[in-house]
């Protein structure tokens, strides 16, 4: 049974304060109902009936605030609500001080979703008892309440975000893989270093000799200073071929990082390699993660919503052999949007650009030499990319950008590029079928 630690008790006496009504601030809502604690939700946006606003006279009934990964550490309501004394803990945080299983922690810039997923997909066919969480879409609040007493014996597979990971004080974790880093988040974090220091804090919240790192996030360690021990730096870049990843998706670079952080940690803790090997052919991508949705008159068309930054555009642009069709764009994130021009253009045929960023893309494509159009819609774009791919070329949706300047998510996003080529798909093959069905004319 559930009960309110002793760490937050006394805190509880009062109406705990509820920063955000999305997935984890009504999870955080209903733990603390469990647990016989009143809470008050706020939301700017007002949803699910939340309050509005928030100002010191609302702080002052609050001893306890639970923030989603939403709030900057710098948003007006937590200065408030810590002028006032209230203690104030991200929704990560606050759920496990509930969580009585292990925790393995998994952050990065990119692949982090994915790990997340292979390994509680490997844990769960080794025997063992996992659950994936966290940034993955299943808040940790939500995983304490629907496990309760067989949390003990489940291992949390936990998605960090350097949104979660900046304002940690009680999280553990018994392990830490971190895939790589690169430049994303600049809109919320003061820099590269800040980007890495907020991420760094996970690895300090992680038990000593326990915290694997891939060969970019070693590099970025390196660079600015950060303690790191030989035995966490996992080589995951320039490896030679594995045969028993053959037909998988870890074959290659990118998702091959994934796989071997997560082998440096299965095989540190005594499991057994092969049954990792094993998962590894079962397993199969998330939605929206480079894949092939359709060939048209002989031309791919990849969806690859998934990627909302520059590190991801370029490993997926890697994946091909020739210049493809980008449809890029959406909405900023703050990063050298210039320098991302000049290393994908060379691997660009033609980019229709989307959302608020075509605009500034745009000029930066006509600087670099690379052909581009700005379109209005995602339609327009797929029209566009469509008239300019050849056969045996490819049409990529890579956006390297976040979604909610158009979308509901990068989920709503890649569905909507998919609804869009089986449109194009459909009327290639009615105007095929109309020509196949014409007279044709024969030599007298």
């Amino acid at each position: 049974m559930l009960t309110a630690p002793t760490t937050i008790a006394t805190l509880l006496r009062r109406p705990a304060a509820i920063f955000g009504g999305g997935r984890s601030g009504l999870a955080v809502r209903e733990l603390l109902q469990r647990v016989g604690a009143e809470s008050v939700l706020y939301d700017e946006r007002g949803a699910d009936g939340a309050s509005t606003s928030f100002d010191r006279e609302a702080a002052a009934r609050h001893a306890l605030v639970v923030f989603s990964p939403g709030f900057s550490p710098r948003h007006e309501w937590l200065a408030t609500a810590k002028s006032m004394g209230a203690v104030c803990l991200g929704e990560i945080d606050f759920a496990s001080l509930f969580w009585k299983g292990k925790i393995v922690a998994v952050t990065g810039t990119n692949g982090k979703t994915t790990l997340t997923e292979f390994l509680t997909h490997a844990l769960t066919l080794n025997g063992e008892f996992a659950k994936a969480t966290g940034n993955i879409g299943y808040p940790l609040s939500r995983l304490v309440l629907d496990l309760d007493l067989q949390a003990a014996r489940t291992t949390a597979v936990c998605e960090v975000s350097s949104f979660q990971a900046e304002t940690m004080r009680h999280f553990r974790a018994d392990a830490t893989l971190w895939t790589n880093f690169a430049e994303d988040h600049l809109e919320r974090h003061d820099g590269l270093d800040d980007y890495f220091a907020a991420k760094w804090v996970l690895v300090e919240h992680t038990q000593p000799g326990a915290v694997f790192l891939g060969d970019s996030a070693q590099e970025y360690a390196m660079h600015f200073g950060r303690a790191s021990s030989a035995q966490s730096h996992v080589a995951t870049q320039g490896l030679a071929d594995d045969a028993g990843l053959r037909g998988t998706v870890f074959e290659r670079y990118p998702q091959r990082e994934n796989f071997e952080l997560v082998r440096a940690w299965w095989t540190r803790s005594g499991r057994r390699e092969e049954c990792l090997y094993a998962a590894a052919q079962s397993f199969h991508l998330g939605r929206h993660r480079l894949a092939l949705v359709r060939t048209i008159a002989g031309v791919g068309y990849w969806n690859d919503s998934k990627a909302t930054n520059f590190h991801a555009v370029e490993a997926a642009l890697a994946r091909f052999d020739s210049p493809v069709v980008l449809i890029a764009g959406g909405k900023g994130k703050g990063g050298d949007l210039g320098g991302f021009v000049s290393r994908i253009a060379p691997r660009v045929k033609f980019a229709a650009l989307i959302g608020e960023t075509s605009r500034e893309l745009a000029e930066h494509c006509a600087q670099a030499g690379l052909a581009h159009a700005c379109c209005a819609s995602l339609d327009e774009a797929v029209q566009a990319a469509s008239s300019q791919a050849t056969v045996g070329g490819h049409v990529l949706l890579s956006p390297g950008f976040a979604s909610f300047d158009m979308f509901n998510g990068y989920d709503h996003r890649g569905e909507i590029f998919e609804q869009l080529v089986r449109k194009l798909a459909d009327n290639a093959d009615r105007h095929a079928s109309i020509f196949e069905q014409r007279p044709q004319c024969t030599q007298p």
